[in-house]
């Protein structure tokens, strides 16, 4: 499929791409075939040097456009007019690449509770199956926040010489317990949900909902939820941060379904860049691109001393550092602070 489309005067387009070659999980299970969604905006150079490619975090799709608007677009950061910008939906989210509601090929029927755990190395092999099926020999900046970063993060590893930048935004390179608990208090959500187990694309919706909101509390922090959702009136009853919640639970799950969060959330989990390779650190060291870690002063998830470490045990880090209230989602929403940051890296190029 090949869908194409006007994007500010550039063109967008929007493909399929189907792996007939196996992949091999972490687990020992074999995907014996796969396809991932994903979205380009502007032309490739000659040269092909002008390759920025976006990694979604836990719900994001492939339009990264649509999502980072503040930083993708005519004449922002990146802009289509000079870059070739792609952005694939993760292995396991709903947005059209496989995930629990795909067929097996083994059985004929959808996957539902037997998709196959997956981990951020995973995702970040299939994201490598295709970049050799568009034929990037280089990518000049690969950027990815939270569980993106992660991903990012895998695949800079094994990238090699063949990757000139790594920005990785409000992430680590091994999930923390504190992010697992988080995780698990979700999926325990879900699970409460009495249609959890039904063989169904709404089984768990109700739990997602209230997964969701328990994750609302992570991704801001006091502070924002004090400024923004605080109820100037005497009151016993109704209050507006209560109200703010229940509609993020709603709109996530009238977008996203239950078993894709649920098998993202353990991707988010199984996390260690260090697996069979002698320790984070070890792993860090072998990275060749040049690496920006940003964190958020107020991010109490992934913390911004989790981004300080990926710097200083890189052989070529930067940290900088987002002044927010916004939490953990200031990446996706303080672009003036973004721009500047990554337009300072670029310079020390």
């Amino acid at each position: 499929m090949n869908l194409i489309s006007e994007f500010a005067d550039l063109t967008m387009t929007q493909e399929i791409f189907h792996s007939q070659e196996p992949l091999t999980l972490e687990s020992g299970e074999i995907l014996s075939q796969f396809h991932l969604a994903y979205t380009t905006y502007g032309q490739l150079n000659p040269e092909k040097s002008n390759v920025i490619w976006v990694v979604h975090a836990l719900t994001g799709d492939s339009k990264a456009a649509e999502w980072w608007s503040g930083l993708i677009g005519e004449d922002k950061f990146f802009d289509p007019g000079n870059h070739f910008i792609i952005c694939a939906n993760l292995l396991g989210s709903n947005y059209g690449s496989s995930n629990p509601f795909s067929i097996n090929p083994e059985t004929g029927e959808a996957y539902f509770y037997d998709f196959p755990q997956v981990t951020p190395r995973d995702l970040a092999a299939s994201l490598e199956a295709l970049r050799i099926h568009l034929e990037l020999e280089k990518i000049h900046t690969l950027i990815g926040g939270s569980l993106g970063g992660q991903v990012a993060l895998e695949w800079a590893v094994t990238l090699g010489q063949k990757l000139k930048n790594a920005v990785i935004l409000a992430s680590t390179a091994k999930t923390s317990p504190w992010v697992i608990g988080f995780n698990e208090t979700q999926r325990m959500a879900i699970e409460s949900d009495c249609t959890w187990g039904n063989r169904k694309e709404d089984a768990g919706k109700k739990g997602l909902e209230t997964a969701r909101a328990i994750a609302m509390l992570s991704y801001r922090s006091p502070a924002d939820l004090r400024i923004k959702q605080s109820d100037q009136e005497e009151k016993l009853d109704g209050f507006r941060s209560s109200s703010y919640l229940r509609y993020q639970g709603q709109k996530l799950a009238n977008r996203f379904n239950a078993l894709s969060y649920w098998t993202l959330t353990k991707a988010m989990d199984s996390h260690d860049l260090g697996r069979n390779r002698g320790g984070v650190e070890a792993a860090l060291a072998q990275i060749e691109a040049r690496v920006l870690a940003i964190g958020v002063n107020s991010d109490i998830l992934f913390l911004p001393q989790e981004s300080q470490f990926i710097s200083q045990k890189v052989k070529r880090g930067t940290y900088k550092e987002i002044d927010s209230t916004a939490g953990h989602d200031a990446f996706l929403i303080e672009f003036e602070q973004l721009a500047y940051i990554l337009k300072s890296f670029y310079l020390e190029n």
